[in-house]
């Protein structure tokens, strides 16, 4: 094997609004031929360790932050970053921790980035997400294009699945990579393979959401 198809962005019950278990997910990725699966759970990297420790040569830990700004995409996450920082402070602990570092949907209206605040980060970060299966809108990701175009920047994609139905709907096929920086390294060469979800798919995390603010469904303790 000389490449690897990888899944950038997806979600575990460890996240408020999914219910997709760990073991859930990695038997999607094996069964949809995904080569690395960055489990990018919301603030927290308790999902990414469960899958790993199920398929360690399949999983890496990563974890979406929301900042005070906007929410960023990381890959080699060792230390969980809380939500709620202010984007520098986020992108400095990832830094330090030498985690690859993305954007999530920068420009997806309801989730987006302001335009002045992504501009700030820019030299702080790896690349930005050039396309998100779950934007409403297909031309947001057509907008991040364009931007990464104009500015030089690397591009990850990714499906953003909450439910294993959806993982590897946007995938990036690239040269092996074995941490981070080698990552760096091959990211620009990645052939995409990408498609939009339905937007009824957001109902999914709706009802998750729902089922956990009920009550109904509880945050498993991590091990």
């Amino acid at each position: 094997m000389k490449h690897f198809k990888v899944e950038f962005h997806c979600h575990t019950i460890f996240s408020k609004d999914s219910l997709t278990r760990p073991k859930t997910l990695v038997e999607a990725a094996r069964r949809k031929g995904i080569d690395r699966l960055i489990v990018t759970d919301h603030n927290s990297i308790d999902g990414a360790l469960a899958a790993r420790r199920i398929a360690p040569e399949l999983v890496i830990v990563g974890e979406e932050i929301m900042t005070t700004r906007g929410e960023l995409l990381a890959a080699f996450v060792t230390e969980e970053i809380p939500s709620g920082l202010e984007p520098f402070e986020a992108l400095r602990r990832l830094k330090a921790q030498g985690a690859f570092i993305s954007v999530s949907h920068p420009f997806d209206v309801k989730r987006g980035w302001e335009l002045a605040h992504l501009l700030e980060i820019l030299p702080l970060v790896d690349a930005i997400e050039t396309f998100n299966a779950r934007c409403m809108d297909g031309r947001d990701n057509l907008t991040a294009q364009e931007f990464a175009r104009q500015h030089g920047l690397a591009g990850t994609v990714g499906s953003d699945a909450h439910t294993a139905m959806e993982l590897g709907r946007a995938t990036l096929t690239v040269e092996k990579f074995t941490d981070a920086e080698s990552l760096r390294r091959v990211i620009r060469l990645g052939v995409e393979n990408v498609r939009l979800s339905s937007p009824l798919i957001h109902l999914t995390s709706r009802f998750a959401s729902t089922l956990k603010s009920l009550g109904l469904v509880s945050r498993p303790i991590p091990e």
